[in-house]
């Protein structure tokens, strides 16, 4: 009895290890799929709409060429950029949607702010593709901030 109760336990102990070698290498491997923001994840047509977007939602609070005005920081630029480095673009998408623009926070569409957002990106010089940036947070928060190419 005591020899079957220590092959049940060698047993047990060894699926667990397994389980846990499995677990954490299929959590390696959907952190090292997680996009950023250089495997250009909006398109060109994408960040155009947004230019108009942002003109008529952003631009006179945050400046017509993104650089900030008064007490809204800047879109674009060093400081933008770090600011956001390491989060996930959904984690800026989220602030936009709730709290932009600032005299009627969220009022801009899901659509209208991944456009604005394309747009954002487009002017902080990350490059655009194929697909378009989604509006669905949970899809943004795939796609990792990265300030400057590695």
């Amino acid at each position: 009895m005591t020899r079957m109760k220590l092959m049940t336990t060698g047993l047990i102990v060894i699926g667990c290890a397994l389980y846990g070698a499995t677990t954490c290498t299929a959590v390696r491997a959907s952190q090292d799929a997680t996009k950023t923001t250089w495997d250009a994840v909006f398109t060109d047509a994408q960040a155009k709409r947004g230019d108009a977007l942002y003109s008529e939602n952003c631009a006179k609070c945050h400046a017509p060429d993104l650089t900030g005005a008064d007490v809204a920081p800047a879109l674009t630029g060093g400081d933008f950029t770090s600011n956001w480095s390491d989060l996930s673009v959904g984690d800026l998408f989220e602030r936009m949607r709730i709290g932009m623009p600032a005299d009627k926070p969220g009022s801009v569409s899901r659509q209208d702010n991944a456009d604005i957002l394309a747009f954002m990106l487009f002017k902080a010089g990350f490059p655009t593709g194929a697909a378009e940036l989604p509006t669905q947070t949970e899809m943004l928060n795939q796609i990792k901030f990265v300030a400057q190419k590695k």
